[in-house]
């Protein structure tokens, strides 16, 4: 995974420049996380090939895959710079080190201010998804609440990287979404989340830092497993295949287990499992849509 990495940093913008430094900040292997949603929010809630690329839906598609991670990640970096000295992610080069200076910062701000261009042209329920992502984005990493050092709420909060799903479905649907695949969806950020983590429970205990990953140490894994078990099933009461798709993730952690793959090595492949989930149900919801 790391010549993959190498190979990015030979076309991208140096992390020596300003714009180069926002590029990597805003983690380029994480971008289809948040866009990612909107993606099949759009395809589920759309009844044409038309309103899939509608000025919203694209306007949405492109600020939840670029503004939206410099914001997210550029807030998690400004309050975690003491604990990101024990972090092996930023010793390697995988992710860069905060280093802002004032229009660092302001881009930052102005990432997330960006959001309320879209208040306009969202119907209640969508301002509410929309409001509770900018919410857990900031409250995620910063004070008062910064869940991320709260065992349990840390996992939690991470359903922000669903919630621009829900924007977007709102958007084109003008309803919120099923609420299973709300809840199913929520479960699946929990579950990845938590353990994205593992490879830094060390670290994190090293810096003081409490999470779900360094207070449930090897028994974590479990905690993905039954999460990502739980979220089938709430996603098999929307249709069974996607309960069958999402049982995928159990799987891999079994075989993880059971093969004895290094975690630091297994967590780099999720961002690619992860674009091929959201290719099937995207693929999936087009075909209803097309042939339904």
């Amino acid at each position: 995974m790391s010549t993959v990495t190498d190979r990015l940093r030979e076309v991208a913008p140096s992390e020596e420049t300003r714009p180069g430094y926002l590029f990597w900040l805003s983690r380029p292997r994480f971008w289809l996380y948040q866009g990612g949603p909107v993606v099949v929010g759009v395809t589920y809630a759309a009844d044409a090939v038309g309103e899939l690329f509608s000025p919203l839906a694209v306007a949405l598609f492109l600020y939840f895959t670029v503004p939206a991670n410099v914001f997210l990640y550029g807030v998690n970096d400004v309050f975690d710079r003491d604990v990101d000295e024990h972090n092996p992610k930023k010793d390697e080069g995988r992710e860069v080190s905060y280093r802002g200076d004032s229009v660092v910062f302001w881009t930052i701000v102005g990432t997330g201010l960006l959001a309320l261009a879209f208040v306009p042209f969202l119907a209640p329920l969508g301002l509410l998804a929309l409001g509770a992502w900018a919410f857990l984005a900031v409250e995620y990493s910063a004070p008062p609440l910064r869940f991320k050092t709260t065992p349990f709420l840390d996992s939690i909060s991470n359903g922000l990287y669903i919630l621009p799903g829900a924007v977007a479905y709102t958007a084109i649907e003008g309803v919120a979404p099923p609420i299973a695949a709300v809840v199913g969806a929520w479960l699946w950020t929990m579950g990845m989340h938590t353990f994205s983590a593992i490879p830094d429970i060390e670290p994190d205990r090293e810096a003081g830092i409490r999470t779900t990953a360094t207070v449930m140490g090897p028994n974590t894994y479990y905690y993905c497993v039954i999460c990502w078990l739980l979220a089938a099933f709430a996603f098999a009461i929307v249709h069974w295949v996607f309960g069958l798709v999402l049982l995928v993730y159990p799987a891999l952690v079994f075989g993880i287990l059971g093969i004895g793959v290094d975690i630091d090595e297994a967590y780099w492949w999720y961002p690619a499992i992860n674009t091929l989930v959201g290719m099937v149900f995207t693929l999936l919801g087009l075909w209803v849509m097309l042939y339904g």
